[in-house]
């Protein structure tokens, strides 16, 4: 930036700078940054990132500390290896959500509920998202301006399928960009959607080879870099408006009905007899 404004008004209170937080969120996040253009890998011991309830609840302030940076101008968000991300069902959720403490359930609603926000509110530059492959949680990928994917890259939202509503996000993203007639039956079918499918029906922009995906990502960030600022500000903002609307309007509706259920049913998710039901899927 050619304006700071330490040097023009007193008691000025500079937000964390680069090197402060990409060192505080290194265990979750790889970041480098060049020509205001910042990459943010998803990782975990430098391999595919592995997600868990604590890389769960670090995202909304990745997200803030980010979008409170002035010198980050464009985002690439992209994983590590061939992987988008990795899970571990069978641990996550050791007992019924009934069966935590009240404080320990407002922990992970407002975890999974100010994390979304945070993404369509708090970032006010143009986003690419790089999903380097299969992989859950990819609801930030699809509300991204532009996704790239791999060719073997999908975009299923499980949670039906283990006993839970889909009320985290990832349906909600689902059925914005491919319709909701279509995604309901993906939900209800447990179906995955190939990156070839999710190209043909909107929810990715370009399909890729891995090895030129980030190549590619920042090909891009480097042409959208070259416009003025404000530009670059007001187009990500027209282009993105869509999921504000749909956040504000939507979201806490699916996320409250998914937190309902999970404490009403009183089972655990995902439910191990569920997940290891694949019959049902093999009738779709």
């Amino acid at each position: 930036m050619t304006f700071h404004p330490a040097d023009h008004w007193t008691g000025y209170l500079a937000p964390p700078d680069f090197e402060e937080y990409s060192a505080r969120y290194a265990d979750f996040f790889r970041m480098r940054r060049e020509d205001g253009i910042i990459e943010v890998r998803l990782h975990t011991d430098d391999g595919p990132y592995a997600h868990t309830h604590a890389a769960h609840n670090v995202w909304t302030r990745v997200w803030q500390e980010i979008g409170n940076d002035p010198e980050n101008q464009v985002l690439i968000i992209t994983g590590t290896g061939d992987r988008w991300m990795t899970g571990n069902p069978k641990g996550l959720n050791p007992k019924p959500a009934s069966e935590l403490e009240p404080d320990h359930i407002y922990q992970r609603m407002t975890d999974g509920w100010k994390l979304i926000e945070s993404f369509a509110n708090n970032i006010d530059i143009p986003t690419i998202a790089a999903v380097n492959g299969p992989g859950v949680h990819t609801e930030f990928a699809m509300m991204s301006d532009v996704t790239l994917a791999a060719p073997d890259a999908d975009f299923m939202d499980p949670h039906f399928w283990l006993g839970s509503p889909p009320g985290d996000g990832q349906y909600m993203a689902l059925q914005a960009l491919m319709g909701p007639k279509r995604a309901a039956y993906y939900i209800y079918a447990a179906k995955s959607i190939p990156a070839d499918k999710a190209l043909e029906w909107g929810i990715v922009s370009d399909v890729l080879p891995r090895e030129e995906l980030l190549d590619r990502s920042w090909e891009l960030a480097r042409f959208i870099m070259k416009r003025p600022r404000y530009t670059r500000w007001a187009t990500h903002n027209i282009v993105s408006r869509h999921w504000k609307k749909t956040v504000t309007e939507d979201f806490g509706f699916h996320m409250a009905h998914q937190m309902l259920a999970n404490v009403a049913s009183k089972s655990r998710v995902p439910d191990p007899e569920l997940l290891a039901d694949s019959e049902a899927r093999k009738l779709f």
